[in-house]
């Protein structure tokens, strides 16, 4: 039998980055527990995008916090996240130029550096892509994608030096619950006293809430991404790209690839006994996507791909709460595929909610876990179309 001042379950970005910022916040007995090795889950599988573009304020404004610690990672962290500021661009179809403007406004207004740009603007960040069908869009020049695998190992690694316990390979199979509050967490291995518990497992949350009582209706979902050998002539390394017209995301993967995540790779599957390997139907959906923006792409070759398990939520917005009907545990869950880019942050407020009885750096109250229970659904105001989406959200 071990004993902590708080468990962390799930060793992921957000649960490293957890860990990471209670250390920093003086909680020294921090024990992390992980089923399977760092970054195993969706993190590793992740495109790893840090982007602040978002429909909303409050995700932007944790994209943004986290932003900041990701071009600085070495000084605020310690060691390498893999970060590369290429830029990012966000295109938006026709009939949402006035949502795209109001969004850029509210991201101004929060400090971020953004702007609209124009078709040939467009052109001239990234020769040769097609934008008759583009009806708007969004240039941070500040932003980019760093290695998932890096940023956990290094959050890990970072609370480690602090007093942290990093366990892999040690998977939790229960919360320990009495008269109403968090004793600990049980394993294969024994058990772990701790009056606080977060719940960051990933696509492997359900066998955890259930015995609890608590449904959020999430979901598991299997994504997929591929990777495509650039043409002969591409020396360019173009931006990152979210394409809410061909629901996909792409980035440059090493120094002659592209990686491209697109909506239609997603469905059901368990996250005990889902195939890694991605699928050849998927493989051809993501080079018409890719070719559809980046003409040249049409006969580029296939490189590889994977795929990966999430959570889903009903809304497609993560859960960031401290349950009320548990006293001690706080989870981050059903985050469908989009909080690497957010980690930094949302690791901080859960630290601070822990140690000082509420998050400061930004203001959880619309990732509530019971919204569901309330019909109150988050809905933003100036989306790009009202689908449930994960990959290219």
């Amino acid at each position: 039998m071990v004993s902590a001042d708080v468990v962390v379950v799930g060793g992921g970005v957000n649960g490293a980055s957890t860990a990471f910022h209670l250390t920093q916040l003086g909680v020294k007995n921090v024990v992390l527990l992980e089923r399977g090795t760092l970054a195993s889950g969706a993190t590793g599988k992740s495109g790893a995008l840090v982007r602040t573009h978002y429909t909303n304020e409050h995700e932007a404004r944790l994209a943004f916090e986290s932003l900041k610690v990701f071009r600085n990672f070495d000084a605020m962290v310690g060691g390498e996240c893999g970060f590369e500021a290429l830029g990012f661009l966000q295109l938006v179809p026709r009939g949402y130029e006035a949502a795209i403007r109001q969004n850029v406004e509210t991201q101004r207004r929060l400090g971020i550096k953004t702007e609209l740009v124009s078709h040939d603007d467009l052109r001239r960040i990234v020769p040769g892509i097609h934008v008759d069908d583009v009806g708007g869009a969004a240039w941070e020049p500040d932003s980019g994608f760093a290695d998932p695998n890096a940023t956990a190992f290094a959050f890990a690694e970072a609370a480690q030096r602090h007093g942290a316990r990093i366990e892999t390979g040690r998977e939790a199979t229960a919360v320990r619950v009495e008269r109403g509050r968090v004793t600990g967490v049980e394993t294969r291995a024994g058990r772990v006293d701790a009056p606080v518990v977060v719940l960051v497992p990933g696509a492997w949350a359900g066998r955890l809430l259930a015995p609890l009582g608590l449904d959020f209706g999430l979901e598991p979902f299997r994504i997929q991404v591929s990777i495509f050998r650039w043409p002969a002539g591409l020396t360019r390394r173009h931006p990152v790209v979210i394409d809410a017209i061909r629901k996909s995301w792409l980035r440059p993967e090493g120094s002659a690839s592209t990686l491209i995540g697109v909506e239609l790779g997603r469905g059901h599957a368990d996250p005990d006994t889902f195939s890694e390997s991605v699928d050849p139907d998927f493989v051809a959906q993501s080079r018409e996507c890719l070719a559809a923006r980046l003409p040249v792409f049409a006969g580029a070759t296939m490189r590889g791909g994977w795929a990966g398990m999430i959570m889903m939520s009903p809304d497609g917005r993560p859960l960031i709460d401290r349950i009320a009907s548990v006293e001690g545990l706080f989870v981050m869950l059903g985050d469908s595929g989009t909080s690497f880019k957010t980690a930094p942050a949302i690791g901080r407020c859960l630290a601070e909610w822990i140690v000082d009885g509420k998050p400061r750096l930004a203001d959880l109250t619309p990732f509530r876990s019971t919204r569901f229970a309330e019909g109150k659904p988050w809905v933003d105001e100036f989306h790009y179309g009202r689908e449930r989406l994960s990959v290219s959200r």
